[in-house]
Parts: structure tokens; sequence; C-alpha cells
């Protein structure tokens, strides 16, 4: 039979239990497991599992006694924890005969024997005894119930618990004008906050809609205030800023994010910077900031400043740089060139991949997965389909979850703390933050701004962050290029090399038929003599109508790039693209398009005008002449300019299926003279007005980063 020592049952041979639903006799015990015997089977368990089972319990034994909560018992005030201790006592007598439990040694009093009395008598022994003492008016009836609350909770099962009830939120206010507290509450929600004061007004309002006009009370200004304290989350609340985390009753559980590998999880967002930039048309304004941030190394992948919004192509774009080494600039001390690493483990990437000799120290990480928001950009057709072209999964964050991407957020913090807040024209973290001269203080281009952020960069990955910790120096702060160089070690390193057709690859894809006069494009031709086997020919692509895949760019609309037979992108331009020195997007040629009268019924007619429309306004924009208007939108929406260099030109195919240079040179290796339109601009431009190629988001060019690795 089932036994008790020290307050608790023990199985022993012979024991009933219950087990699966089901009543069993233990008939034997050996070790770990356990021999049952039932009705119509036997069966052998493990202790461990037995005792797991839900509907298992000792037949006939007395329930175990809990443990105590101490955490719990603690809370209580201390004269409810002295008489709880004294119950105690009192109830182990009864039940054992010891005031201090079986196997002490002691004997029992003779009122407490259990050999001569049964537990009715015991207990009321002790209520005549508790009474007589002065312990109050106690009855058998009080005896049994504190010793059965002592059987189930344990000693917080004799705590007085009128002593550690905790006042109600609502108080003695009445329960219909906390209703309409929360009602208004609800009302208010995702809307622009008012006062406590605005907020009364509305829940008398409610009050009286409800109930009738002057039936339910308000409560005093004092208690409504403490009530809106009591029932308002911090999102709800009017004293507290809108932007705030989601109520408790609506939050997520929280996971710290933890990657164990460079590249296994990056974290992409955009803000804007908080310093003030000098735009090209002297106006002033904070450029917007995109930043990749590898969540393992705390790594800064790359970071670009564009003076207007970001748009889906420099998001894909921004993908690429991740992936390939940062060239150092030639201005730059040695210390910050990857070459002069201390790390061993980075001395060894040199032998393996000869592009790092000339790169800076900043890790080079391929990306696995993506974690964005839920802006437009991030789930934008040309960055996930770049995201696909390499390989890269997309994790977007639940909707109303910042934490999801604390790693990126933080580091927008430490690039305004530790760089920005050192620049002139900083704006602080916010408007009650700002000085009263930031606009004219403002000194740097936007341009500049990526020079000074690209170099600052060098030296954040020398910077020890707290976040990064060894496993055998738990206790030293390494730095992102030291965690890089420990990672890549286990890891391994794989960089992804990248041409300028790769660029190519993650601009926007649009499908277009190829008619007899070319492409036709928003009020554009795009025409070449590549064109000619395929005019009017439907596209491979059975899926696609007969269309052809055709790859845009939105910063440089000058020139579009198809995919023809042979799988290869080629470049087709504008017809009027010799009139256009400069690249421009969609939005210059709408307000083009805006602007422009037709005056004829002739498309071609009318998009010449379009183009010598563009022309005139680039010259007036270039000459300081154009209204504020029209240089803001030029000079916001334009690349960043960089220093010229010798980037190659993808070769069109002609309509021999060859292909040509097209760097001014004939087949015999000898130079064309210039045509009309060439002789003509020389003679009416300068110099330095030169077509003007495309260069990505102004950091390189694509063709040239093919090249220089």
């Amino acid at each position: 039979m089932s036994g008790r020592r020290t307050g608790r049952p023990v199985l022993e041979v012979g024991a009933h239990v219950r087990f699966r639903e089901s009543t069993w006799q233990v008939v034997a015990v050996a070790g770990q497991l356990i021999h049952l015997a039932g009705e119509s089977a036997d069966e052998s368990v493990l202790a461990g599992h037995l005792f797991a089972d839900a509907s298992f319990c000792i037949v006939g034994g007395e329930r175990p006694q809990a443990v105590t909560q101490w955490g719990l018992f603690e809370t209580a005030p201390e004269d409810a924890r002295r008489r709880a201790l004294a119950w105690q006592r009192h109830i182990r007598e009864v039940e054992s005969g010891l005031p201090d439990g079986p196997g002490t040694g002691q004997v029992p009093r003779a009122a407490y024997d259990p050999g001569r009395f049964t537990l009715a008598q015991r207990e009321q022994a002790k209520a005549a005894e508790l009474t007589a003492s002065g312990f109050g008016r106690i009855s058998r009836t009080t005896v049994q119930r504190m010793r059965l609350a002592y059987r189930k909770q344990g000693l917080w099962g004799l705590v007085d618990h009128r002593t550690t009830r905790r006042p109600s939120p609502a108080g003695r206010a009445d329960a219909r004008v906390i209703a309409a507290l929360e009602e208004a509450l609800r009302r208010q929600r995702g809307r622009s906050k008012g006062t406590v004061k605005g907020l009364m007004s509305l829940v008398a309002q409610i009050l009286a809609d409800r109930h009738g006009n002057g039936t339910v009370p308000l409560p005093s200004q004092a208690t409504f205030y403490r009530l809106v304290h009591q029932f308002a989350d911090p999102a709800e609340h009017p004293h507290r800023p809108t932007r705030t985390g989601n109520s408790p009753a609506g939050r997520r559980a929280f996971t710290p994010t933890v990657a164990l590998r460079p590249g296994e999880q990056v974290q992409v967002d955009t803000t804007r910077l908080d310093v003030m930039a000098v735009f090209d048309d002297a106006t002033t304004g904070r450029p917007e900031l995109t930043i990749a941030v590898d969540v393992a190394t705390r790594a800064i992948l790359a970071a670009v400043l564009r003076p207007a919004s970001t748009q889906a192509v420099d998001a894909a774009l921004l993908l690429a740089e991740m992936a390939v080494p940062h060239p150092a600039r030639p201005t730059w001390p040695d210390a910050l060139r990857l070459a002069h690493s201390p790390f061993p483990q980075l001395k060894r990437l040199l032998s393996l991949d000869e592009r790092l000799h000339g790169a800076a120290a900043r890790p080079v990480v391929v990306p696995e997965t993506i974690v964005v928001d839920r802006g437009k950009i991030y789930l934008s057709a040309a960055f996930t389909a770049a995201c696909e072209t390499l390989g890269i999964s997309v994790q977007p964050t639940p909707p109303h979850a910042p934490a999801a991407k604390g790693i990126v957020e933080r580091t927008f913090a430490t690039i305004n703390q530790l760089l920005c807040q050192h620049l002139p024209g900083y704006t602080g973290s916010d408007v009650t933050r700002r000085g009263a001269d930031a606009e004219t203080e403002a000194r740097y281009s936007v341009a500049q701004l990526q020079d000074l952020l690209d170099e600052w960069l060098i030296h954040y990955h020398h910077r020890p962050h707290e976040g990064l910790r060894h496993p055998t120096l738990a206790k030293k702060a390494l730095t992102p290029n030291q965690m890089w160089a420990a990672l890549i070690a286990v890891t391994g390193h794989v960089p992804l090399p990248l041409t300028g057709n790769d660029y190519l690859e993650l601009l926007p894809v649009r499908w277009q038929a190829i008619t007899a006069r070319g492409i036709r494009l928003d009020h554009r031709t795009y025409d070449h003599d590549c064109l000619t086997p395929y005019r009017g020919q439907p596209s491979p692509l059975a899926s696609r109508g007969g269309k052809w895949e055709i790859h845009t760019n939105p910063h440089d609309a000058r020139q579009i790039y198809i995919r023809l037979p042979d799988g290869h992108l080629t470049e087709i331009p504008w017809i009027h693209r010799a009139h256009i020195h400069a690249p421009f997007n969609n939005a210059t040629w709408q307000h083009i398009k805006t602007t422009t009268t037709r005056v004829s019924g002739d498309r071609d007619i009318h998009e010449a005008d379009l183009a010598d429309a563009l022309d005139q306004l680039m010259r007036r924009a270039r000459t300081h002449t154009a209204t504020p208007g029209e240089q803001r939108l030029i000079t916001r929406t334009a690349p960043l300019k960089t220093p010229p260099t010798t980037a190659r030109t993808l070769q069109p195919h002609h309509a021999d299926g060859s292909r040509r240079p097209t760097d001014g040179r004939n087949d015999d290796g000898r130079h064309d003279p210039p045509d009309d339109t060439e002789q003509a601009h020389g003679e009416d431009e300068p110099g330095d007005d030169a077509p003007v190629p495309y260069t990505g988001l102004g950091l390189y060019d694509p063709a040239q980063e093919a090249l220089n690795w």
C-alpha cells in the first residue's frame, strides 16, 4: 500500500494508481521501471512517464501537500505572516501529533496522540486550546478549514487574505463611468491626441447618450485624471506621445534577434537624416538615409543618401552594394584599408579574393535573409525580384512591431549621435531639440555628406560594440570587424561577384511590344538597328502575350534595355537622346508633358516638342534661369554627381547580330567624324556639358565596378 513519509504520499508495491484513465495495481518496482497490473493487461512504464500522466493519482491516498509559495508569502504583511506560521505548527500537531512534524523524535502530547484519538477529536481539542489561549473564537470547523487550506496551498493558504487584497483600479467610481471612459479611449485610438479635459467632455457626452442627460454624474476632475491614468494604456493616454508601443493586450511576445553567421539576417530601413543638407538649388532639407545592418556582426553593409525619397530601384541596387567590397578612397590613410588589417583571418582572405586588396576595412557579406518593414519600396516587384535574383529571402516584419527590426532602428540613432550632431545643420532628434538657425547653419551638399558618411563608416567598424561578445571573452566588447573576422573563420567567406549586367538585371521590368517604329513608352520612342529583325514580331515568351522584356531606369529615361532572343540585355536609346545631355527621371518627364501644349496631331512632332521642352528646361537649370519650382524638380530628382569615369557602355546589337563599338570608333579602329548634331553642340555648349552617363546611386558606376574588381 502507499504510505506517507514527511507529509507526502509514497508509491509502493501493492498500491492502486490511476494511469491513462484506468485503475492499475503496482506489482513491482525495479529502479525507474514500474510494473502495473490491470484488469485486462499488464504494462511496464518509466516512473517519469507515469507521474507525468494527467490522470495519475494514488487511489485512496491523501492529496500531496503543496509546496510553500514563498514569493507570495513574502508579499503578505508581517503580522499576517507571523500568524500563518503559528497556524502551521498547530496544523502539524493536529495531523501528526508533533508541532514540528514527523521525524523530529518528539513525543506527542496526550490530547494529540494519533494512536489514541481520531482526527476529529484532535481538531476539537485544538479549537478549544486556541480559544482558551486568546487566539480568537476558534471552532472545530475553522481548524478543519485551515488544515485543508494548508494541504491545498501550503503556507500561503494559512495567510489571512483580507490583508493581501489589492485595491480596485476603479475604486468607488461608478461602473457606468468606467464603461464610458473605455469607450471614449477606444474612439480616440489611432487619432491625434487632445487633453484629458477634452476626453472628459467626450465621456460626459457618451453618458448622456446612453443613460440620459444628468442621470450619471461625472466624478471630480482629480478622480477622472486618476481613472484615465489607471485605464489608458501608453498608446491611448493623452499625456503620452502618439508613437508609443502597442497596448499590453495586443502586444506580441518579444524574442531577441539572434544570428550566428554573417548575412544570416540583414535588416534594411530608411529614415530622414538628422542634419540639413544644401541641395543644388541652394535650398536646404533633410536627405533620406537607407542602410543595411548585419545582425551577426552589427556591420553597416551599405548606407546611401538620397536628396528625395528612396525608390524601389535604389533599394534593389542597395542589395548589390552589400555583397561586393567597398573600394578605399585614394586620400584615405592606410589604417582604413583592409590590406592593413591586423586580423590573421582577414589576411587569409586577401589571398583568396584579390578584390579585397584595394578595399576599405569594412565587412563584405552576402545576405541570406533581408528583414524589411511594410514600406512600398520594400514590397515592390522590383525589390522582391532583385532579392530573388540574388537568392535572398525577404522577411517582412509584423505590422505595428518596430521592435522586430530594432537593431537597424538603433543604428540610425548611433549615426545621428556619433556623426550628425558634430556636423553643421544638425536638427536634433525632434523639433523640441532643434535650434533656431539649423537651416542657415547647413554647409554640406548631399554628395559631401555621402563622402563623410563613407569615411565615418570605416571608423564605426573599428569601434567596440556592446552587443558583440566573443564566447571566450564575454566581458570584452568586440568591434564589428573583429566579430566579422571571428565568424568568417568558422562560417567561411563567399563574396558575390557582380558585373555591369547584374546591375541591369536589378532594374524594374516592363513588358512592351516592338512596333515598326520601335518601342513606344510614355510618349517616348526607343529605336535601334538591332530591333529590325524583331519589328512587329511577338516575343518568344507566350505567357506575356507576345510582349518583350524591357528594363527601365527610373532615374535615367534616356535609354532602356531589352532582352533579345540571345538572352542578353541590349541598350536601346531614345531617338532624341542626342539632344538631352543629362539624365532625367519620370517626374521630370511628367512635368514636361503637363506644361507642353500639343500643337499637332502627329505624335512624332509632339515627341520632338517634348524633347525640345526638356532640353530648354535643363538649359535653364544649368544657367540658373529656371523658376524655383523647375530648379527643385531638376536638382531633387537627379542622381548624385560623381567624378567622370572611363566606364564602358553596353555594346548594342545591330541588324546583322554583331556588336560594334559605341565609343566613336568605326570597325577598323579609326574615329568617325562627328555628325552635324555633335558639331552644333560643340559650338553651342561648353566642353563640360557632354552627355552625363547615369552613375547608379552616386557611389560608383555599375560598369566601372565590374572593371575595378
